[in-house]
């Protein structure tokens, strides 16, 4: 604890206190708060509980640089009403606001496809969209066995996912 305790004698004292502390860090705690997307009401109620709550404390003693202690105060509160208002959420309209999941568009990523060549991509269409066995993947393209054309799948699929890494492409690339 400091020994900078205030000590104010009368309400007037007090006054002329609070007055020049208005005029002193008031300005500052407002540019802060509109920088931070607040609005002059909200910056005068939150410099209101600052006021308080700083001198509060400087009459027990326990403030150093009054102009600085007013503003971190200051500064703390507004980050706290802001993160309490982002946590509620308005019934109103709740039902509005909600997103409808939506599926790919076939055609974006078909042509997403085309990128990992002609062969790939029949590939790919034989085992996943007409659910052919392996083996007769294999026995369409000349493969040796089973295990080449798992091969071949496997780098086909690298093939796109290297192209996704490359775009930094997302889910929401692949949806109208």
């Amino acid at each position: 604890m400091n020994d900078n305790k205030i000590i104010v004698k009368t309400p007037a004292e007090r006054e002329q206190l609070f007055i020049k502390l208005y005029k002193e860090v008031f300005p500052a705690v407002a540019r802060y708060v509109s920088k931070m997307g607040g609005n002059f009401d909200e910056a005068k109620d939150i410099f209101q509980d600052a006021l308080v709550t700083w001198y509060e404390k400087a009459v027990a003693g326990a403030v150093g640089n009054d102009k600085a202690y007013l503003m971190g105060i200051a500064k703390h509160l507004w980050l706290k009403r802001h993160r309490d208002n982002n946590r509620q959420v308005a019934i109103d309209g709740f039902d509005e606001a909600i997103e409808v999941e939506t599926e790919p568009s076939e055609s974006k990523i078909l042509s997403f496809l085309q990128t990992a060549g002609q062969k790939c991509m029949e590939l790919l269409r034989l085992f996943y969209y007409d659910e052919l066995p392996l083996a007769d993947i294999a026995e369409t393209f000349g493969f040796s066995g089973v295990r080449s054309a798992t091969v071949q799948k496997y780098k086909c699929l690298e093939k796109v996912r290297e192209t996704v890494k490359e775009k930094a492409l997302t889910y929401e690339d692949f949806v109208d």
